[in-house]
């Protein structure tokens, strides 16, 4: 039996990475899946591989920036699975995280708060009704260690994740007497590439994560009923990289 059977989960930037990994990890725990993303053509691979394994999943191309297109995302999953248990909130924009401070331009850091905490957002309000009538919601919202540690070139997008953060926080707490639980994953997955030029990994277990293996189970298991007792954390699979700084 799936450990989520009967659920009804939209995951954001699903196209790839980590979102990938998680809707097809969630449908192959016998959730049905919205999966979300801005490029079709990703979301018709997603879709189809979920099927081709089995499970449930509807393709919704939406861009979370546009506060129309999210609304029209959860309805066309409200109308196709009939409500929402799950969202998991893990689009951003891979090209504009990227600043120092010096240099960070107000409508750079708009596009990462477009993108980050505004869209998150917006995504938890519309779900919000439907996740308060599962008696069960989950919300799990993508943060990030870069953020936590201040690194150094992320200028915006530090400051968005934190916000993410911030956020989650204020939501557990104000949606915890509709037994909603919201939560943040900080993880460090290998998502750019065998072409990129990457430091090597300084965390404790010397590697960088596996968005299938590492990170996905992590947002599972946040998911699931085994997690129904833990709201407004941060959980950092990052293999040992900034150990007890995010709390």
């Amino acid at each position: 039996m799936g450990r989520l059977n009967g659920k009804v989960a939209i995951v954001t930037g699903a196209g790839r990475g980590i979102g990938r990994a998680t809707a097809k990890l969630f449908a192959a725990e016998g959730a049905k899946v919205a999966v979300l993303s801005r490029t079709p053509t990703n979301v018709d691979a997603v879709v189809a591989d979920i099927e081709a394994a089995g499970g449930t999943a509807l393709g919704v191309v939406c861009d979370i920036s546009d506060a129309d297109q999210i609304r029209a995302a959860v309805d066309k999953a409200v109308a196709a699975y009939g409500g929402i248990d799950i969202l998991v909130n893990n689009a951003f924009d891979p090209s504009a995280p990227f600043s120092s401070i010096i240099d960070l331009s107000v409508a750079q850091l708009q596009r990462n708060f477009e993108m980050g905490p505004i869209a998150y957002l917006r995504t938890m309000q519309a779900c919000y009704p439907y996740l308060k009538a599962s008696g069960g919601g989950r919300v799990i919202n993508f943060g990030s260690m870069a953020g936590v540690i201040g690194l150094t070139g992320y200028g915006p997008y530090n400051m968005a994740k934190e916000a993410v953060r911030a956020l989650t926080r204020t939501a557990a707490r104000e949606w915890g007497a509709d037994k909603i639980t919201v939560n943040n994953v900080l993880p460090l997955a290998e998502t750019w590439g065998e072409a990129a030029d990457v430091p090597p990994p300084t965390n404790a277990l010397a590697r960088f994560g596996s968005p299938e293996k590492d990170i996905a189970p992590v947002v599972l298991f946040l998911a699931s009923k085994d997690a129904q007792f833990l709201t407004g954390y941060s959980l950092t699979p990052d293999g040992g990289s900034i150990i007890d700084s995010a709390r």
